[in-house]
C-alpha cells in the first residue's frame, strides 16, 4: 500500500506545481521556488533583477538588497486551483557605514531574509485494491538568507544561501543546500543593468530504503541552473518603470520577460507583463500578469496592499496572489 501511496505523491506532487513550467525544466525539482516571489514581482511577471526601488527581495537578485529604503517587511498568500499553496515572507534591511567617499555616496551593505512554501494537500491515499485510506499533503519550502554590498554609487554584488526543505511523504524527506551570486550596475538615473546565476550546488537526495527496505534506493535530482541578464529603465518625469529580463537554463530553456508599473498618482501604482516568453520553442504559452499596489502613508512608516493577477495556462483556473508591505 505504502508503495502505492508514495508513487500517487511523487506523480501528483511534482507534476501539479511543475505545470506552471514549460519544456524539460518542468521534469526538473524546485518547480515551485520559480513560479516568482509576491504580489509585486509576480504582478510585473517577475522582471525585476534590475528594480532597484519599493519592497526589494533578494529573491530576484542578491545584490538588491543594498539598495532597500529603510526595513522592508512583506507577506503574501497565494490563491491556487488543484488543492495547491504558495506563500511568500520576507525583510530587507539596509545599513550605512564608512565614511563618504564623496558628497553624494556612502557605502551601504543589505541582508534579505525569506521563506518561499508551498505544497498540495488533498491527496488521496489508496491501497493495492484502490480504495481509499486517507488524505495526504506534501511541504516544499525554501530560506534564504541574503547578504549584498554596494561597492560604489553605481555597482553592487550579492550572494543568496538558499536552504529546501521537502517532506514528500512519511518518513521521505530531502534537504539541500544552494546559493546565487548577482550584480547590478546603475548606468545613470534612468538605466540598470543586472546579471545573475541561481541555484548553484542545489540538489535533492532521496533515500527510500527505510519505507521500502531492500527495494528502496538512493538517488539524487539537480535543480536547474539559471542564468539572467535584466535591463530596467526608470523615468520620474513620466513615472514609468519597465524592465526585460532574459533567462536560460542549463535545461535548454530560454526564457524573456517583460514588466512595466506606473504610479497613476502618489498612492497608486498599476503594472503588468508577461512572463515566461520562450523563445526556444514557441509551442508553448506565455504567461501574462497585471497587478495594483495602494500605499498609506502613517508617520514614518510607509504601508500597502498590494495584489497580482497571473494567467495560469495549465491549471483550470488562475491565480491570485494577495500581499502586504510595510517600509519603517
Amino acid at each position: 500500500m505504502k508503495k502505492i501511496a508514495i508513487l500517487y505523491v511523487v506523480i501528483i506532487s511534482t507534476s501539479l506545481f511543475a505545470q506552471t513550467e514549460t519544456s524539460k525544466i518542468s521534469s526538473m525539482p524546485g518547480a515551485f521556488s520559480r513560479m516568482g516571489f509576491g504580489a509585486r514581482g509576480m504582478g510585473m511577471a517577475n522582471a525585476m533583477s534590475a528594480i532597484t526601488d519599493g519592497n526589494i527581495s533578494s529573491y530576484y537578485n542578491p545584490a538588491l538588497s543594498a539598495f532597500q529604503e529603510g526595513n522592508s517587511f512583506q507577506t503574501s498568500y497565494s490563491v491556487l486551483s488543484l488543492d495547491r499553496s504558495l506563500n511568500f515572507l520576507n525583510f530587507t534591511k539596509k545599513f550605512q557605514f564608512g565614511s563618504r567617499d564623496n558628497l553624494e555616496f556612502q557605502r551601504t551593505a543589505g541582508i534579505s531574509i525569506g521563506i518561499i512554501n508551498s505544497g498540495v494537500s488533498n491527496i488521496e491515499e489508496r491501497n493495492s485494491s484502490g480504495e481509499k485510506t486517507g488524505d495526504i499533503s506534501t511541504s516544499e519550502n525554501q530560506f534564504f538568507f541574503g547578504l549584498s554590498n554596494r561597492f560604489s554609487k553605481k555597482f553592487a554584488v550579492g550572494v543568496n544561501f538558499k536552504f529546501y526543505y521537502y517532506s514528500l511523504y512519511e518518513e521521505i524527506s530531502s534537504t539541500s543546500l544552494g546559493f546565487d551570486v548577482g550584480a547590478l550596475y546603475m548606468i545613470d538615473e534612468n538605466f540598470t543593468v543586472s546579471a545573475m546565476i541561481s541555484d548553484i550546488n542545489s540538489k535533492y537526495k532521496w533515500d527510500t530504503t527505510d519505507l521500502w527496505g531492500s527495494g528502496g534506493r538512493n538517488s539524487q535530482e539537480r535543480f536547474s541552473l539559471l542564468k539572467k541578464v535584466g535591463l530596467s529603465y526608470w523615468s520620474k518625469e513620466s513615472k514609468i518603470k519597465a524592465a526585460i529580463e532574459l533567462e536560460s537554463s542549463n535545461a535548454e530553456t530560454n526564457f524573456l520577460r517583460v514588466g512595466v508599473e506606473y504610479n497613476i498618482f502618489q498612492e497608486l501604482f498599476i503594472r503588468g507583463g508577461v512572463d515566461k516568453m520562450n523563445i526556444s520553442n514557441t509551442e508553448f504559452p506565455a504567461r501574462p500578469s497585471a497587478g495594483f499596489s495602494y500605499v498609506f502613508q502613517r508617520g514614518s512608516i510607509k504601508f500597502s496592499v498590494d495584489y497580482a493577477f497571473i494567467v495560469d495556462p495549465y491549471a483550470p483556473q488562475d491565480q491570485h496572489i494577495v500581499g502586504v508591505n510595510f517600509i519603517f
